[in-house]
């Protein structure tokens, strides 16, 4: 069993942003969408990735044709319906031949808006259907990706930045090919039936229609590239700001400590001020779309009313109904327009985000060979060797170099040096955590890398300085590594961690359900926990990294007995900065630039006055040894 150490340093999932429909009821144009590497590249491979679920997809295309046809086609019944009451006034219709049709064509656009409404529901649930597959679909890969990967990767990258390709990129992408497809869709449909029907209805009204056309994209093209530059500089100061507020409320103590709060007040109020005017900008100008949409617009009704009034005395006269409906054509024209650029827009951030997906995805996996075909019932004892091992974190710097280390079954090695020495990569290299660049590791003389990670990784038992508990009752926590374990077998681990009189004093004993992160106990009570898990795993080898580090002096040496109870019998490799904890361990290995520099017990090392002696001294200067 090993814990694993917990990254601290988290930052927020990073927020794509979406655009969803036109001016006034999504995302304003101006407002930049994040942009992928490679959009071509990576829509055919979503595309692809999506392909299991082509025949759900084209029910939603298919139906999203209907529907918008019918949207579109159905005014078009209400254009003869106006068309007849004014036949029927002048005299030029019967009123038995005029009440015949009026009826047969409401009744004709009451069918054709029930059918739209049930193709609708039809759609959207389709439509979601598929999103939610093709997102539970993308999170089982990226999860399922991340236990075969090395965790070089999840400690080259912080926390933060993996959360957010898992929840928010995933949903980004899911969210998107739902209101995306059904959006561009719709609105290409749109456009062309709502020109088709401008066409039958008077041909020569759709092209003066057509020539505001221009002013449109004249005027949205222009006020979208100056607003995007304020958008941009209101996301940078959103940043600062976020950052500023982490950075305060995160060292509250420390501002409080030395008086700072008027300053940081006054940096918080300056950074403020910037992103509220950077907003006002953004925002004013994103928002004088919409109204100059409608000013142009206006225009346009108000030149084809004139014409349509000039039109209405020719010989071919134009209907009220044909002029009335035409206008309603004219007034939705322009927003499946101003849609798809949205979508347009909004698909740069769903492919940015499917990009940094398939990233995870692509990442190389753990080597998972191994020769031994059974070593279920191997009988491990503990017996550790490195032979000539090398290894490197990057090529430029070399780390350990020509390490040779023998350690046997049941005995206990510190492993002291100062920071960056190369403590903690001999325990990641020994728990295949990274692999050696040369040379090799044997556990009972035979190479690690022959056994399967799984069940070399069960040998260990690691105890670690930052302790890592889930939410759960203690119960589930100490038996994380051996489930199956009975009540009994827990208590005993816990008593002889020295935790059990603190368990009995909570008001639901081992039921007691530890909060997220645990922070309803101290940090001693979590690290016995911790000891009490390996305990209960009982492993052939034990690491314990630091894990007195951080507490008082009487839970150290409940922490201290615990361990030397836990160590009986076992190989045990003990990282310590308190060199106090280590003068019992059978050998102590000094090491320096990720090379073993000194080495022996206690005792030894300070006769030969080096390396240890210094580091000794200088914790215990004028205290007797």
């Amino acid at each position: 069993m090993t814990d694993s150490k917990k990254n601290q340093n988290q930052n927020s999932p990073k927020s794509s942003r979406r655009n969803q429909g036109g001016p006034g009821h999504g995302m304003p144009l101006g407002r930049p969408a994040e942009k992928a590497k490679d959009f071509k590249g990576t829509t055919k491979r979503l595309i692809k990735y999506i392909g299991q679920y082509k025949w759900l997809m084209l029910i939603v295309i298919i139906v999203t044709i209907l529907t918008t046809l019918l949207a579109v086609v159905a005014p078009n019944y209400s254009r003869f319906i106006i068309n007849d009451l004014q036949q029927m006034i002048v005299g030029t219709l019967s009123q038995d031949a005029g009440i015949t049709r009026i009826r047969n064509f409401f009744f004709l656009i009451i069918i054709l808006q029930v059918i739209r409404f049930l193709l609708s529901m039809v759609m959207f649930l389709v439509g979601n259907k598929v999103s939610v597959f093709i997102g539970k679909k993308m999170r089982n890969d990226i999860r399922e990706k991340f236990e075969k990967m090395p965790i070089k990767y999840f400690d080259s990258r912080q926390t933060g930045d993996i959360l957010s390709v898992v929840s928010n990129d995933v949903d980004v992408v899911t969210n998107s090919i739902q209101q995306s497809l059904i959006n561009i869709i719709s609105s290409f449909f749109s456009v062309v039936g709502i020109l088709v029907m401008m066409f039958i209805i008077s041909w020569r009204l759709t092209i003066i229609a057509l020539l505001i056309l221009p002013l449109f994209i004249l005027a949205t093209s222009t006020i979208a590239k100056k607003s995007q530059s304020k958008f941009i500089r209101q996301q940078k100061q959103l940043g600062s700001l976020n950052g500023h507020i982490e950075e305060v409320f995160s060292a509250s103590k420390i501002v409080k400590l030395f008086g700072k709060e008027e300053e940081s007040f006054e940096e918080f109020q300056g950074i403020n001020t910037d992103l509220a005017v950077d907003m006002r900008d953004a925002q004013f100008l994103s928002g004088l779309i919409r109204p100059i949409m409608e000013f142009i617009s206006n225009i346009g009704y108000v030149v084809v009313v004139i014409v349509g009034g000039i039109l209405a005395g020719a010989t071919n006269p134009l209907l009220v109904g044909d002029i009335t409906i035409f206008i309603t054509y004219q007034k939705n024209f322009v927003n499946p327009i101003l849609n798809i650029a949205n979508v347009i827009n909004q698909l740069q951030s769903t492919i940015a985000g499917a990009e940094r997906i398939f990233e995870v995805l692509d990442q190389t996996e753990e080597n998972q060979d191994f020769t031994l075909d059974e070593v279920n019932n191997y009988d491990f004892k503990g017996h550790v060797e490195f032979k000539d091992v090398d290894f490197s974190y990057s090529e430029d710097k070399e780390l350990i170099k020509d390490l040779n280390l023998e350690v046997y079954p049941g005995k206990q090695i510190a492993i002291v040096g100062p920071t960056g020495a190369g403590k903690t990569t001999l325990v990641n290299l020994l728990m295949r955590f990274y692999e050696v660049n040369n040379g090799g590791i044997y556990i009972d003389g035979i190479k690690s890398t022959d056994y399967p990670r799984p069940v070399l990784r069960k040998q260990f038992g690691m105890v670690l300085q930052d302790t890592w508990l889930f939410s759960g009752t203690i119960k589930e926590n100490v038996a994380f590594g051996k489930p199956d374990a009975t009540d009994e077998e827990i208590i005993k681990a816990c008593k002889q961690a020295h935790v059990h009189h603190y368990i009995e004093t909570l008001p639901k004993g081992y039921d007691t359900v530890l909060k997220e992160d645990a922070d309803n106990i101290s940090k001693g009570q979590k690290q016995l926990l911790t000891i009490a898990r390996a305990i209960l795993f009982d492993p052939k080898i034990l690491i314990l990294d630091e894990a007195t580090s951080s507490v008082d002096t009487r839970t150290e040496s409940y922490i201290q007995n615990a361990m030397t109870f836990m160590m009986e019998g076992k190989t045990s490799f003990v990282i310590a900065h308190r060199l106090s904890t280590i003068k019992k361990a059978h050998t102590i290995l000094v090491m320096n630039n990720g090379r073993i520099v000194e080495r022996g017990n206690h005792k030894e090392l300070l006769l030969k006055n080096g390396v240890y002696a210094d580091l000794y001294n200088s914790q215990f200067l004028n205290q007797p040894t």
